[in-house]
Order: structure tokens, then sequence, then C-alpha cells
């Protein structure tokens, strides 16, 4: 032990110690205020699709859930779950929904699920849970959900009216003439030719450049009418407005992999529809009208005339068994000649038999391949599960609350702070979150930690410090070195109490910032990123976008 430095020897207060365990039985369940409509509703969704086993045990104990979050889940619910993140995460300030409120949503959903459910079924209850009530408080949250939910009607609507185009597009000539070397039917082929030449060169591109041309501009505008974007609230004042931008930036982003996979079966569809409708428009008016074909040319010959339709007239003539006419068939054609026309009988089922070989049924193929996709994508959209702010959910229901042990060094934690540290660990970690305050560390017993302050392995351990103390290596630096070895892989969170300090300093922001930078300098070193807080007057939100952030990193 090194001399000259008094050694703290009285242990943080135990009667306020013994209040921040949650060792204690918790509350009957169904006896917690607008639980029981919640587990009833709950169990009546949930009723046809399977039995549910009922929690075993004592009353009130911690139903435990299966498994680790897959990272993934069903559109419906991915959705619900990215609506309550986005306002759990944005309302920091709770003015929306309290932790008394998320502390409900948490036990109403563990009773719902049942013993041994799995972490995604709780998450996905609770989240369907928690917009019941906020619905209730703020209509403007689940309108916003619903907007964003997919129109799928939309998809048809699309393909319908593309087929309806089809038919209009039908005046393939002018009047009752087809010019073979201009008919729109042509330019039909040519434009799905070049997509299907983007599509298959998008893979060695870049990406966003070929998807750009390949009908990204398309793709965006079905997605933003078809997902709700357009219908979303234009007030996003206030928390509320603040949650509806934060739910719609990142559901955007978690669905993009769906929606791609969705607009482009929608748009095959519609490209195929359009097709179809095209040539039946053709062969309807042919009921009515002689088509009569012919071309003309400034610098086309017969004989080129021959090649370039035989080139684009060939899948048709393959399908259908029928040849293209001679050169001195297509000279006797010309605009000008002798007959100068003829019947367009045989070159309508040549267009025809193309437009099915290189639009409709290809297009046909894709929409399949992209629908097979979707299918995956929407049983699967991608969400940040293993984030601090869903482990921060599940974290009480994966074996049992989160058993946190603070050890200070070197100074005696005042009744104040403690309380403040109570809500902080409270607010980071869950209310069901169970903390032990450990007698403080000697000045010199960092060498030697007493058991009592060793880590116990079962959950994070808060290394706490007085922001007044000088920082030394030696000390210090050794002290934090001790605790993460003892911690046995488990997060060791460095925690620098500022209550005393700014009781000393008060309003002196530059000697404040300079001792700040003397911890982190010593700190740093140890590839540690301490946490500075006023502990008598904790600011909760700025405290926990730090401890997400360590966790986060960590993680």
């Amino acid at each position: 032990m090194r001399p000259g430095r008094p050694v703290p020897q009285r242990a943080c207060d135990s009667r306020s110690a013994q209040d921040l365990s949650t060792d204690a039985p918790l509350q009957l369940l169904a006896d917690v205020p607008d639980l029981a409509p919640a587990i009833t509703r709950g169990r009546r969704a949930i009723a046809a699709t399977a039995p549910v086993p009922r929690p075993r045990g004592r009353q009130g104990a911690r139903v435990q859930l299966r498994g680790t979050p897959r990272d993934a889940m069903h559109e419906k619910s991915a959705l619900e779950v990215t609506a309550v993140r986005a306002i759990e995460t944005s309302d920091r300030a709770r003015t929306l929904w309290s932790d008394a409120d998320r502390t409900w949503a948490s036990r109403a959903a563990a009773e719902v699920v049942g013993e041994g459910a799995s972490v995604d079924d709780f998450v996905a209850r609770r989240a369907k849970l928690a917009l019941e009530r906020i619905g209730s408080r703020q209509p403007a949250l689940t309108r916003a959900v619903e907007a964003l939910r997919w129109r799928q009607w939309v998809g048809a609507a699309i393909v319908l009216l593309s087929f309806l185009a089809g038919m209009a597009f039908n005046r393939i000539g002018s009047g009752q003439r087809i010019n073979l070397l201009a008919p729109p039917v042509l330019a039909l082929l040519a434009w799905n030719v070049v997509v299907y030449a983007l599509l298959l060169v998008a893979p060695l591109l870049r990406a966003g450049k070929a998807r750009e041309a390949a009908g990204g501009f398309l793709r965006r505008l079905v997605a933003r009418i078809a997902g709700g974007a357009a219908r979303l609230p234009r007030d996003r004042a206030g928390p509320a407005g603040e949650a509806v931008a934060t739910f719609a930036a990142d559901w955007t982003r978690f669905s993009a992999p769906l929606y791609a996979a969705r607009t482009a079966r929608i748009l095959h569809f519609a490209a195929a529809a359009f097709a179809v409708g095209v040539v039946a428009g053709m062969y309807l008016r042919g009921l009515a009208v002689e088509y009569r074909a012919t071309w003309e040319s400034t610098f086309l010959d017969p004989a080129t005339v021959h090649a370039l339709l035989s080139f684009a007239l060939w899948p048709g003539a393959t399908l259908t068994g029928i040849p293209i006419p001679s050169v001195e068939a297509i000279s006797a054609i010309r605009s000008g000649g002798a007959p100068a026309s003829e019947n367009a009988a045989s070159w309508l089922h040549l267009l025809a038999a193309t437009v099915a070989a290189i639009v409709i049924g290809p297009r046909l193929v894709l929409g399949l391949a992209a629908w097979a996709v979707e299918r995956r994508r929407a049983s699967r959209v991608k969400l940040p599960l293993n984030e601090p702010y869903f482990n921060r959910i599940v974290r009480g229901f994966k074996g049992g609350p989160v058993r946190l042990k603070v050890v200070p060094y070197s100074f005696q934690v005042p009744a104040e702070s403690l309380s403040g540290l109570q809500t902080v660990v409270a607010r980071t970690f869950g209310g069901s979150a169970a903390m032990m305050c450990a007698s403080p560390v000697g000045y010199g017993e960092e060498d030697a930690l007493p058991k009592s302050a060793l880590p116990d392995g079962s959950g994070p351990a808060i290394a706490l410090f007085n922001l007044a103390a000088t920082p030394e290596r030696e000390a210090h630096g050794a002290f934090v070195d001790a605790m993460r070895t003892a911690a046995a892989g488990h997060p060791v969170i460095v925690l620098v109490d500022e209550a005393a300090f700014r009781a000393r300093n008060p309003g002196d922001d530059r000697r404040l910032e300079e001792r700040r930078a003397a911890w982190r300098g010593l700190l740093g070193d140890r590839g540690v990123s301490p946490v500075f807080a006023d502990l008598s007057a904790p600011d909760l939100p700025a405290i926990e976008r730090q401890f997400d952030a360590l966790l986060g990193a960590r993680g």
C-alpha cells in the first residue's frame, strides 16, 4: 500500500445499495395496471397458431427466452419493431413513452409469448403491444406505421394499367399502313433488349449506376407510392415528428432490399402486360381493318432491308415457322412501287411472335424470379437486432436480469450520486437490472483487489471514479487493468462522477474540460473511453448515448 494517502473505509450507503437490488420477487404480472387486457389480447391473437405454455415456477418468475436475435424477421413484425425502435431511441426525454411504459411492454410481451419463446417472437410481440398503447396517445405515430405498410393493390393496378396502355398502343402504323422499318413494336423490342443488357452487366459494373439506368427512377417511384412515403404526415415538429422522421428513414434503409425485389417483380410483370396489350390490340384492330405492309427509306435498298428484318424478326419466324419474304417480295412492297403494299397478316404474326419471345416470356421469367426473392426477403427483413437498444430490451429475458457490479475507487459515493447511478443503470440496462455497489477500493489496493471488489463474471462491471481526483497511471490506470482482467470477458465501463468537481468549481467549464482531458489521456492509452456524468443530476439522454456507443462498439 502506498503511504501518505487516506484510504476511505466506509462502504456505499447500505440502505441505498439494498434499494438498488431487484432480486425481490416481481409483482404478479396480471396485477400490473393495464397488463391483463394486453395479455388477453395477445393470447387470443396467437391462440390460433400454437398453444402457448404458461410460465412455471414461483409467482413472478422471469420468463426464459430461447436463443439470440437472428437479425431478421417477417416484414410486418419488422415494420412494427422499427417503429417502436424509432420512438424509443428518438424520445430520450421520455415525453412520448416513459420508462414505466417500456417496462410494461416488456413484461406484458414476456407473459404473452410464454416460456420457451424465441427472442424474435418476444421483440415482435413487445412492439405490437407498445404500438397499441402508443396509438391511444399519439395517433400520428400509428398513422405513420399504417402509411408505410406496403399497398399490394398498387402492384396489381400498375400491371392492369400497363395492359390497357399496351392496348392503346396498338396503332402500329399511320392509318392502315405499316412501315416495316418504323413500327413502334420494334422500339418496344429494342427497349427491352437494352434493359436485359443492363441487367446482365449490373453485377460487373457499379451497381448503383447500372440500376439507375435499368429503371431506378421507376422503382423508386413505385416504392414511394406503394410503400407509403408519400402519405407520411408532413408535420415533423416536436418529439412525435422526430420519431416519425426517424422511423421513415430507418424503414427506408431496412426495407430497401425487399422493396428492390418487389418493385422489380411489379415492373417485370407490368412490361409483360404492356406487351400482351400491344399484341392483343394489334389483333383486335386487325379484325375490323385491313393492315397493309410497306416500307420506305432514303438510304436502304431491298437487300439491306431484308437482312435487317430477318435479324429483328428471327425469333418470330422460328416460333411460327413463317419465313421472312424474299428480297424480291420486299422490293415489290416498297412505297412508291407497284403494288407498293400487301396484306400484313403474316407480318403481324411475325411481330406478335417476336414480342412474345423477346418481351413477354423473358419478363414473366424475370418477374417470377423477383417474386421468389421477394418472398424470401419478406420473411427475413434484416434489422440490427444485436445493437445496444435491442440488447437492453432482451437482456432481462435471456437468463434473468442483468447483474451489474459497481466498484468505486478511492472515494465514498455520496447518496445523491448513488441514487443517480441507480437511475442511469435502470435507463441503460433496463428496469430489471440488479445492481450491487461494492465497498470502495482504497488507494494502493489496486494491485490485489479485495474479493468483494472482483467482478463475478455474471455481467458488466462499472469502475467508478471521482473526477476531482488527479488520475494516476500507477493507481487509477492499474485499477482499470485489474478490473478488466477479473471481468472474464464481460464489459468494464469506466464511469467518472463529476458531481463533487462541479460542486467545488461551479460554472468553470474550462477547468472541467481540462480535467476530463486528463482522464481521457490516461484511459485512452489503455483503449478505454470513459463516460463522464454528474451523477447527482444525470443527463440521462446523453449518458444513454455514451453507454450505447460503448456497448455497441464492443458488441
